[in-house]
């Protein structure tokens, strides 16, 4: 209905129009619609107060720094099932940082918990970069977005998308220029799937790092791996991992030791959480790109060293009880929906006490097992290569996500920009800049359009 309220707004009609409209619809369509075209003379606190008892949410200010004006949290009621909107509810944080009504706004769905928006000095490079309010959206099942009872069969791509079509259609009743959707990795996948299942939602959308993945073991990251970088660093990780699979009684000790130092245990047996972590190592490594290749020790006299180093790049944490917990929701989405990837030990076998590709079902709830559904992404490939406009999707080179990354047809506009030798940190303000120029001169179009 909200889009009928912002073109009436745009578009001012006589009052005695409408009354003689008023005896062929709905009543109640008219008395919300007064109450909206009102509040547009309101404040922004005033309209969210006014919203607030309708849609079903909470509000309060935070502070925030000197880019926004206004910044609120809300906490807006959604069904944990939305095929059953009346059974049970949660309520999801959802940030708003305000500049003014008729700026454009950047809708960024995290895949995760939101708690970088509770920084007062958080603003998103696509906000900073074209001046817009900004709304960030916390991620079902993730941080203070949580049911009472986890119902985990109704954590689906479909239920996040409904959970962000109902924000978007509130909050446009507020905002009504141009919506940007956004998100960085697996936020970048749920703007993807927002966009998907409710394409009139926003008017563009920047997936940042975003793959989309066919299965719970993607086999293109395998073949990705194989050919990252130059031969040398490839080769100078696999030794690297070679050493400490085949000389595990050397360094597991010195695992364990700092495993329990920060307080990390793990359900299966040391040696098993030890491999993972080393097998780890090449997706971790090229994916975020902190450690430089020549950085890869070559003297391995010091076992409490190169375990240090492995944890630098790798992770303890990474298959901890500890670390599941954390992220447990996304390890189920993965295997469900979503995808992932395992690890080949073809080169290894001799070493590893694993007898085939290790995956992740191990991470999943206990008592829950599933199966991966490998339609929704197959569908979703099939709307971006043949009816997604005005999307920009980034990545970067060496990132291994980008080896499952989406692909494009001359059937959009959309974009597709790749930076050479990126990681899973390329940003548009760190393009080379022709790609920057380009990524922007795209954006401010279609916000001309």
């Amino acid at each position: 209905m909200y889009l009928e309220f912002i073109f009436l707004y745009q578009n001012p009609i006589k009052i005695s129009d409408i009354l003689g409209t008023m005896r062929k619809v709905n009543c109640v369509f008219f008395f919300v619609l007064f109450q909206y075209t009102a509040s547009y003379s309101q404040n922004l606190r005033q309209q969210l107060d006014s919203l607030s008892g309708i849609y079903n949410f909470t509000l309060e200010e935070v502070k925030t720094d000197s880019f926004f004006k206004e910044k609120y949290l809300l906490n807006f009621e959604q069904a944990v099932d939305h095929q059953n909107p009346e059974t049970t509810k949660f309520n999801q944080r959802v940030f708003i940082s305000h500049i003014d009504s008729n700026a454009p706004v950047v809708f960024i769905t995290e895949g995760y918990d939101a708690r970088q928006a509770e920084n007062t000095k958080f603003v998103s490079e696509l906000a900073g970069l074209l001046n817009t309010n900004q709304v960030c959206v916390e991620h079902r099942y993730f941080g203070e977005s949580v049911p009472d009872t986890l119902s985990w069969m109704h954590l689906t791509v479909a239920n996040a998308a409904a959970d962000h079509h109902r924000i978007t259609k509130v909050l446009r009743l507020i905002y009504a220029g141009k919506w940007i959707g956004s998100g960085i990795s697996k936020g970048g996948q749920t703007a993807i799937y927002h966009r998907y299942f409710y394409p009139e939602d926003v008017d563009m959308s920047v997936p940042y790092v975003a793959p989309l993945n066919f299965s719970s073991e993607d086999l293109r990251v395998y073949k990705f791996l194989d050919s990252v970088g130059n031969e040398d660093c490839r080769e100078r990780v696999f030794q690297f991992q070679k050493e400490l699979l085949q000389h595990k009684s050397k360094y597991i000790s010195e695992f364990e030791k700092l495993a329990k130092k920060r307080k990390l245990n793990y359900s299966m047996e040391i040696e098993k959480a030890f491999e993972l972590v080393v097998l780890e190592y090449s997706f971790a490594f090229w994916q975020w790109g902190y450690v430089d290749c020549n950085s890869i020790p070559l003297d391995y006299s010091n076992p409490k060293s190169i375990i240090t180093h492995l944890d630098q790049v790798a992770g303890l944490k990474w298959v901890s009880n500890e670390g599941i917990e954390e992220i447990q929701a996304f390890f189920y989405q993965a295997m469900r929906e979503i995808g992932f990837y395992g690890y080949n030990i073809e080169s290894f076998k001799s070493w590893t006490i694993h007898q085939r590709n290790p995956t992740f079902e191990f991470t999943l709830p206990e008592g829950v097992s599933v199966e991966f559904e490998p339609q929704l992404m197959q569908d979703i490939d099939c709307f971006i290569r043949h009816e997604a406009n005005n999307m920009v999707f980034i990545y970067g080179e060496y990132d291994p996500w980008s080896a499952p990354a989406v692909e494009l047809t001359y059937h959009t506009n959309s974009l597709k920009v790749v930076k050479p030798a990126g990681s899973h940190r390329t940003r548009i303000n760190n393009l080379p800049s022709e790609q920057r120029a380009l990524v922007l001169d795209s954006l401010q179009k279609w916000l001309r359009d």
